[in-house]
């Protein structure tokens, strides 16, 4: 069977499979992994596959209808995201204009969408869809029924079917899917894709799914991969590392793309000690979180060639962390911070602005925390509440959600926009806020040595590139903003 997968075309570099959902401000496009698993999925199964990456090739619609015309698939899998739900429905609609395959969607909006989703397409296959893709193919070829695949909403006769969830895939599952680095050089162009922490050309890789930490405002595990937690082993892991060394020597660094990576310190260190064992070089970062490590491990991770952490500390007051279920305290990630100089790290700080029990004096609490840990990179977001997360109900429950449209989540320019406001906060000023936040930490003298402890590093050429490249696309993007 042949199949077309598509990440359609929306805002130029515009990333469905990042956790907010815009444009980046400093340059960051993702790879399309989700759909790029399902890619190497299909094509281990048999399966002729077209992997289109429109944001990345800056294609349009017209473009995709004339691929697609050339390829003739006979199923096409679109992908979406909360962010941009309304215009990849209006994607379907052109393809089902022009063509006779039949069309399935994914992403995290299937979850909490598909039945008005099934208004646009023939089949929806909810939440994580490898495995749910490559049985639909199976009853397209007439091996089975429509009615056996788990995880599959569809369209039959005028009426629509929902059939029960699939389970959660199962770490021997994760280790049997094909290397998505394989499909990356298949398919894709690896300098097309930029994070401003990791060096480059980079590539993205998951090692685990699912997170079974309980935040309320993370939408993957409440609409995607669960809340279970599964993994690759440890040598799949180093085998895949040893293929991207080896078939791609161009990489500088591979980013490990797991919600937390480091939910397990003996699974990290014993990763650390089997890296070294192999001679391995290769550069790679990943997510952690602020009580998941020590310093040791820190240590033996920057023995073992890791560069930065990503690390979610969302707020510097602890009613609000409490609000929002992150499950540690200012003062934890305090030492944390300190522990990840300590060990010879560089520290990217997320902070979210907009959240349960926000206030002037609440920002004012972070900003002054951000200022004490210095982090070499930089995140503030506006709060986003995606539909099925407890802090989607939570606003609107109290009456502080100004829209329940997706197109309204995004400016004209693809950029966050507020969607939540507070009589004592308003959703212009919380945007402002995190403008400023941003343009006051990296437009200061004070951020100059930071900067500068970056390039004084191994791969410092390299580093000083990364730097340049994210300062250009930030400075386009303050430039825009009505900052006061």
């Amino acid at each position: 069977m042949k199949v077309y997968v598509l990440n359609p075309p929306y805002f130029p570099h515009f990333g469905r499979e990042m956790r907010w959902q815009d444009t980046g401000r400093g340059g960051t496009l993702y790879y399309p992994i989700w759909l790029s698993y399902a890619a190497g999925l299909l094509e281990k199964e048999g399966h002729k596959v077209r992997l289109v990456d429109c944001p990345a090739w800056n294609w349009t619609v017209e473009d995709v209808l004339l691929d697609i015309t050339r390829f003739r698939p006979d199923l096409i899998v679109v992908g979406t995201s909360f962010t941009s739900v309304n215009n990849d429905l209006a994607v379907c609609d052109r393809i089902k204009e022009t063509s006779d395959a039949g069309v399935v969607v994914v992403g995290p909006p299937t979850s909490q969408l598909h039945q008005q989703m099934l208004d646009h397409v023939d089949f929806v296959a909810r939440y994580e869809y490898d495995f749910t893709l490559v049985e639909l193919c199976e009853a397209l070829d007439g091996i089975r029924s429509f009615d056996g695949i788990l995880g599959l909403s569809y369209t039959s006769g005028g009426k629509k079917y929902f059939n029960k969830d699939r389970p959660w895939s199962s770490s021997k599952d994760l280790d049997e899917l094909p290397f998505v680095s394989k499909v990356y050089k298949s398919h894709l162009n690896i300098y097309d894709y930029f994070l401003n922490y990791s060096l480059y050309p980079m590539v993205q890789i998951f090692t685990g799914r699912g997170c079974p930490y309980k935040c309320t405002f993370c939408s993957w595990p409440q609409s995607f991969m669960g809340r279970k937690y599964r993994c690759r082993s440890v040598e799949n892991i180093l085998d895949e590392l040893e293929w991207i060394s080896d078939k791609l020597p161009k990489v500088r660094e591979v980013f490990f793309e797991d919600d937390t990576f480091t939910i397990n310190k003996k699974r990290v260190v014993e990763f650390c000690r089997g890296y070294k064992d192999r001679g391995l070089d290769i550069s790679w970062s990943c997510n952690a979180r602020v009580d998941t490590l020590d310093l040791e491990t820190m240590k033996e991770m920057r023995k073992a060639n890791c560069r930065f952490l990503i690390v979610g500390f969302e707020s510097a007051d602890d009613t609000i962390l409490n609000n929002i279920k992150k499950g540690f305290t200012v003062d934890q990630a305090r030492v944390f911070a300190k522990n990840v100089k300590k060990a010879g790290l560089f520290l990217h700080a997320d902070f979210i602005i907009g959240l349960p029990g926000e206030t002037k004096e609440t920002i004012k609490k972070t900003v002054n925390f951000i200022k004490e840990i210095k982090p070499e990179q930089l995140q503030v977001s506006v709060a986003s509440p995606f539909p099925g997360t407890e802090l989607y109900e939570w606003y609107e429950k109290n009456g502080y959600l100004l829209t329940a449209d997706p197109n309204e989540y995004l400016d004209s320019e693809g950029h966050q926009k507020a969607i939540i406001s507070f009589p004592w906060l308003s959703n212009e000023e919380i945007v402002r806020e995190v403008d400023k936040i941003l343009k006051d930490y990296y437009i200061s003298f004070s951020y100059v040595p930071v900067l500068i402890k970056q390039i004084f590093r191994k791969n410092g050429i390299h580093e000083a590139k990364r730097l340049m490249h994210s300062a250009i696309m930030f400075l386009r993007y303050i430039s825009g903003r009505c900052i006061s």
